[in-house]
């Protein structure tokens, strides 16, 4: 399994939250498994997300197309702030 983990500031929560939604069949059709959203308890502009995948192909092939077709257009992520970060992960043995 990996993890696409991605986080940036947005402008609020709704309006990024509206844009998350309208992608809900592009993630499914990419195999995401399972996905988290999650907030900083003291930073309301800011968002964590965390999608799993079966391979580290499959994320990495879906952070291409956030990074070519979703981050690149204002109007495919309004509230979006800036460019986010995100990393490819997969659980280590230990």
């Amino acid at each position: 399994m990996a993890t696409l983990h991605i986080q940036h500031p947005i402008t609020d929560f709704d309006t990024w939250t509206a844009a998350f939604n309208r992608f809900r069949e592009a993630r499914r059709n990419a195999g995401v498994q399972a996905q988290r959203i999650l907030r900083p308890v003291e930073d309301e502009r800011y968002v964590v997300i965390e999608l799993d995948f079966e391979t580290v192909e499959k994320a990495q092939t879906f952070l291409g197309f956030l990074r070519t077709t979703v981050w690149t257009n204002a109007a495919n992520s309004p509230g979006l702030v800036g460019t986010p970060e995100a990393l490819v992960l997969e659980a280590a043995s230990v």
